[in-house]
């Protein structure tokens, strides 16, 4: 079954490498480029880049999940005599199978959540608009699948509405920062590689055969899409080819942030029992914050601009030059550094976060401390002293920008 599931990222790696250079063909003869800015926005001078690269990756990501869930679908062809089928599969036939109505109600909100932001690529919506459609969208996949953090909380609070909506929150929230996080070549493209890379670790560790097909797909989709976004040549040179746009950031986020709730946490004693269990059930406590970890740079991005704006008296929706990757480009790194910086530090608390699932509580702690510090760090670097990295917009400005 491990090696089913890591045969499922070079499959969609073909497929959207495919989509994503048929889709800037045609985006590029339609004018689907990068849209221009709203009130209030700040960006960089625009390029003619298409912004579709979310259709190709959500091709990669759906397609061969379709496929899965028709052949799963009751009535459909039974995989015990499908030759294609290994052996080592079939005594998981009955788990995979439940989880098809779950996969299928994902694709169609994953579905919804790329049309919005296709929509709001090519009209604006405003914030406001598009913040409350993903959340309706979010709380619907999140009540359908029963899919929810902190479930022992149900008896306290007389049910289970503070468990769905602390649910929402973590989505919602994971899906705003990939959606901030999209705003220089290569940047959250690398990132939710990064993260679906060490989610795809931690599922296979646990034995979650449908959850790890998930992060897989989404792993191979990100490296095809990065194929034509990542800055290659540098920060003098074309750059990317092709944008995802908020179609493939709300995706990817929602996506991320989902599947982290689905996850099953292991933790290893240190007698070698193992004890596992849906989102940490009868897992170690600290096994819940393994997707924290693993997504602490992407948070630290969202609060971090999120405090800028407001002390600038401006909104936290509204999008400018002050992201993580800016105040790195404004201390001295190229843009093609700060990507991979940043995609390095994702690396390092997605370990951290790995390591969590398999650590006793000293250990646990330790490795907690360590992705701690490191947020600390950066912040103090970054901020400490007159020169902060901080773009101070001119009171009037208008512009556009992503996230």
């Amino acid at each position: 079954m491990v090696r089913l599931c890591l045969a499922l990222v070079p499959l969609s790696f073909l497929l959207s490498l495919i989509a994503t250079r048929v889709v800037r063909g045609l985006s590029v003869r339609a004018g689907a480029h990068d849209t221009g800015p709203i009130a209030g926005q700040i960006k960089e001078t625009a390029r003619r880049v298409p912004n579709t690269g979310g259709v190709a990756i959500f091709l990669g990501i759906s397609l061969p999940m379709l496929m899965l869930v028709w052949v799963l679908a009751p009535g459909q062809i039974d995989p015990h005599d499908w030759n294609l089928v290994p052996a080592d599969m079939h005594e998981h036939l009955a788990g995979l199978k439940s989880k098809a109505a779950d996969a299928g109600v994902m694709l169609g909100c994953l579905l919804g959540v790329h049309v919005l932001g296709l929509v709001d690529d090519r009209r604006p919506l405003g914030p406001w608009i598009k913040l409350s459609i993903t959340l309706a969208l979010i709380t619907v996949l999140v009540v359908a699948t029963d899919s929810r953090l902190l479930t022992m909380l149900d008896a306290w609070a007389g049910g289970r509405w503070l468990s769905v909506a602390l649910t929402v929150l973590w989505i919602g929230a994971i899906t705003n920062a990939m959606n901030f996080l999209d705003n220089m070549d290569g940047l959250a493209g690398g990132v939710a590689l990064v993260a679906s890379s060490m989610f795809l670790w931690a599922a296979l560790a646990g034995q979650q055969w449908f959850v790890g097909a998930c992060f897989a797909l989404a792993a191979g989709a990100c490296a095809a899409f990065l194929v034509f976004n990542f800055p290659w040549r540098g920060s003098a040179g074309r750059g990317a080819s092709i944008f995802m746009g908020d179609g493939g950031s709300l995706l990817l986020g929602t996506l991320l942030a989902f599947l982290s709730v689905r996850l099953t946490y292991s933790t290893i004693g240190g007698d070698g029992t193992r004890w596992a269990g849906q989102a940490g059930a009868h897992a170690a406590w600290y096994g819940l914050l393994m997707p924290v970890a693993t997504l602490a740079v992407p948070v630290y991005d969202m609060v971090a601009v999120t405090v800028i704006r407001l002390r600038q008296g401006r909104s936290p929706f509204v999008g400018d030059l002050n992201h993580l990757s800016h105040r790195l480009v404004r201390r001295g790194l190229s843009k093609r550094a700060a990507v991979v910086v940043i995609c390095c530090f994702t690396a390092i608390t997605g370990m951290c976060g790995v390591l969590l699932l398999s650590a006793g509580p000293r250990e646990a702690g330790t490795l907690g401390a360590l992705v701690a510090l490191m947020m600390i760090t950066l912040a103090l670097l970054e901020f400490a002293g007159s020169d902060s990295g901080v773009q101070t917009p001119p009171p009037a400005q208008h512009g556009g920008g992503a996230g």
